[in-house]
C-alpha cells in the first residue's frame, strides 16, 4: 500500500485508470507548495513540526512513506524510488501529470487556516500560470480546478485567476447554501459522503441551480451505488481500481 500524497501513489492511480487526481497543498517556510494533508508532519512522516515552519530541504529529509509501508527497509526497489517516500511538491505533480500525455483532471485543495493566508493562493496561481494551467480550455488534456472549504480562499483565487474552475467543499451544508446555490464564481459543490447519505435531495438542488456535484470520499460499494443513482458528476475515492470496476459493472 502506497502512502498518501506520494508521487508513486498518484502514478499508480493513473495506471489503474483514474481520470482525475486530488491533492492538498500547503506552503513551506521558503515558499514551495507541497502536497501534504495535515498541518503537522507527525502522522505521515518520521519527523516533527508544522509544514509552514519547515523549508523544503527539511521536508525532503523526512520519510513520508514508511508509515504506510513498514517493510520498505527490506525492499531494495523502494529505496531506489524516492517517489514512494519523499515529500511531493505540486510542481513535480504537475510535471508528472503533463508527462502522461493523456486527459487528466487535477483538483487542488488549498488547506486553511494557515499563517500565510493569501500567499498560498498567490503562489498557486503563479505556479499554474507557469504551466499555462491557470484557466480552463476545453481542448487541453490536463484540466485543473481549485478547491477549498474556505470561501475566502476561493475568492482570492477568483480575483487572480477568474477563468479557473472552483469547487466549494462542504463537510456540512451552510444554511445559506441549502437551496443549492454556491459562493460567487463556484459552479461545483464538493459534498462529503455523509451529506449525500443524510440529504440525497441536496444533489438535485445543486443540479437544479446548474451546478455540478462532486462527492468525497467514496470507498464503500453502497455509497458508490448511491452516488450513481443520484447522478453525481464525480466520485472521489481512495480506491480508484475497485471503484472503476464497480462503476463499469453497474453502468
Amino acid at each position: 500500500m502506497l502512502a498518501e500524497h506520494t508521487l508513486a501513489a498518484y502514478l499508480q492511480a493513473l495506471d489503474e485508470g483514474a481520470d482525475a487526481l486530488e491533492c492538498d497543498v500547503r506552503l513551506t517556510a521558503d515558499g514551495h507548495l507541497v502536497c501534504v494533508h495535515d498541518r503537522r508532519v507527525e502522522r505521515t512522516s518520521d519527523g516533527r513540526g508544522v509544514v509552514s515552519t519547515l523549508e523544503l530541504t527539511e521536508l525532503h529529509a523526512l520519510d513520508f512513506g514508511s508509515w504506510k509501508d513498514p517493510w520498505r527497509e527490506f525492499d531494495d526497489e523502494a529505496d531506489d524510488d524516492p517517489g514512494r517516500y519523499r515529500v511531493l511538491t505540486l510542481e513535480a505533480l504537475l510535471r508528472a501529470v503533463l508527462d502522461r500525455g493523456r486527459a487528466v483532471e487535477l483538483a487542488v485543495e488549498t488547506k486553511h487556516p494557515t499563517r500565510y493566508a493569501g500567499l498560498v493562493e498567490q503562489r498557486l496561481v503563479e505556479l499554474l500560470a507557469q504551466f499555462d494551467l491557470h484557466e480552463a480550455r476545453p481542448g487541453d488534456a490536463v484540466q485543473v480546478r481549485a478547491m477549498s472549504f474556505s470561501w475566502l480562499s476561493l475568492r482570492r483565487l477568483r480575483d487572480r485567476a477568474p477563468r479557473l474552475p472552483f469547487v466549494f467543499l462542504m463537510d456540512r451544508v451552510p444554511l445559506r447554501f441549502r437551496d443549492g446555490t454556491l459562493p460567487l464564481g463556484c459552479r461545483v459543490g464538493g459534498a462529503a459522503i455523509p451529506i449525500v447519505r443524510a440529504h440525497p435531495r441536496f444533489v438535485q438542488r445543486l443540479h437544479s441551480r446548474g451546478n455540478e456535484v462532486h462527492v468525497f470520499t467514496v470507498n464503500l460499494a453502497a455509497d458508490i451505488e448511491l452516488c450513481l443513482d443520484l447522478g453525481v458528476d464525480a466520485i472521489i475515492t481512495d480506491q480508484p481500481a475497485d471503484t472503476l470496476a464497480l462503476v463499469q459493472k453497474l453502468a
